[in-house]
This record gives structure tokens, C-alpha cells and sequence, in this order.
């Protein structure tokens, strides 16, 4: 059977625009090449500054609850070759429970929300009003279904109007990690794929950037 990996992050860019409320990411040279130290080579030395909610980016239970595990913490048993259960919602806006189906399907897995919403990428339009999100309702049943993991391809998992957060709060207190903006949801099967989504382990921190990717076997359902 035949192999492929799909992308499911967006790159990180110099001055890239991200949420208003925070500063964007800037890429600079610390050690240009024309001014490395070896002699007869050279070698650039990039510095990066940015903060966590950055490009494609995975919350910890760190981020609303201060005793809960940072990104340095978190099992890697939910980050690294985890099955993988699509959930389709484009066309909605408020995801609610009746898209999950049966809960037996989701336990242990990665859930992905698929929206297309990441076709906005990189306009205005994408971190403004009217973003898809899931309801309270959908956290509720995702940690009593035991998902490893939940992702999804808008640029929130809340409605962002909203103070309260409720998947933030249960999602994160209940231990299961949530990537958000992710990409290229709809090249992934139904099921049969597969989720390494791997952020660097910088301890102290509640939300960091990360390279996912699915891991497609041929011939799985939806494929």
C-alpha cells in the first residue's frame, strides 16, 4: 500500500498578519553570511520573534489553566502517530455535536474539523467576524468520548465574540490539546490517516507554533 504526507500547517513569515491584537512574527539575520567567523564558508544564523498563537499552532491545558501541562509536557502520545477522525462542517459556522457521530469513533483519536475557512488565509476576512467555531456542546462530548486530540482550520475553536471560551476551558482542563489554523483539511480521508503534529518543547508556555502533517495510506476511506 502507497504512502503520503499532507501539509496541515501554514509557514511562518517574516511581518506575516496574524490576530490585530498581537505583534507579528518578524524573521531576522543574527549572523549575516558575509560576517560568519569560519574561514573559506559561511553560515546564516536566523533570529525569530513572535509569539505563541503564531501560524498553525497547538494550545496546552498551560494556556487558560496554570496548573495544567505546557507545551514541553505534553504527551507525546497525543501529538505523534495518532489516528485521525475528520469531521466536515464547511458551509457552517456553529459546528455543533450532531456533526461528531458516533462517539465510539472518536476515542483516542486526533478529531479535525474541516471548515475550508483556511482558504482565507492571509486576508483580512480571516481573523475577522463571522469565523466557524465549536460550540460548547461539541467540547463536552469530545472529552466524554476521550479524543487524544482536536484540531481545526479556522483561525479559532471558540467564538471569538464570546469572553467565556467553554471549548478552551473543558478541552484544555480535560487535558486534550487543540491546534488551530491549520490547512489543507480536505486532503485528508475521512479515515485511515494518520497525525504527527510536533511543536518544539519550550517549557513556560501555553501556545507555540508546529509543524503537523497526516500520514495517508492509500486506499483509506475517503481517499
Amino acid at each position: 500500500m502507497s504512502r503520503a504526507i499532507v501539509e496541515l500547517s501554514h509557514p511562518v513569515s517574516d511581518g506575516m498578519l496574524i490576530d490585530p491584537s498581537l505583534p507579528a512574527p518578524r524573521v531576522t539575520t543574527a549572523v549575516a553570511r558575509d560576517r560568519s567567523p569560519l574561514i573559506d564558508m559561511s553560515y546564516h544564523i536566523a533570529r525569530v520573534d513572535m509569539v505563541g498563537p503564531t501560524g498553525t499552532y497547538i494550545d496546552a491545558p498551560f494556556h487558560f489553566h496554570a496548573g495544567g501541562a505546557d507545551i514541553a509536557e505534553l504527551p507525546l502520545e497525543r501529538l505523534f502517530n495518532v489516528p485521525i477522525v475528520m469531521i466536515r462542517a464547511s458551509g457552517r459556522r456553529a459546528v455543533g455535536p450532531d456533526v461528531l457521530g458516533d462517539p465510539a469513533r472518536l476515542w483516542g483519536k486526533a478529531v479535525l474539523v474541516h471548515t475550508g475557512w483556511s482558504g482565507r488565509w492571509g486576508s483580512s476576512a480571516y481573523r475577522g467576524p463571522g469565523h466557524p467555531f465549536l460550540v460548547g456542546e461539541v467540547a463536552e462530548a469530545l472529552v466524554a468520548a476521550n479524543a487524544a486530540l482536536v484540531g481545526i482550520d479556522s483561525s479559532d475553536v471558540d467564538d471569538t465574540s464570546l469572553p467565556t471560551r467553554p471549548c478552551h476551558h473543558t478541552l484544555l482542563g480535560a487535558g486534550i490539546p487543540i491546534i488551530e489554523q491549520m490547512t489543507n483539511l480536505d486532503a485528508v480521508p475521512d479515515t485511515g490517516a494518520r497525525l504527527v503534529a510536533l511543536p518544539a518543547p519550550v517549557r513556560g508556555t501555553g501556545s507555540f507554533p508546529l509543524r503537523a502533517v497526516a500520514w495517508i495510506e492509500h486506499g483509506a476511506v475517503g481517499d
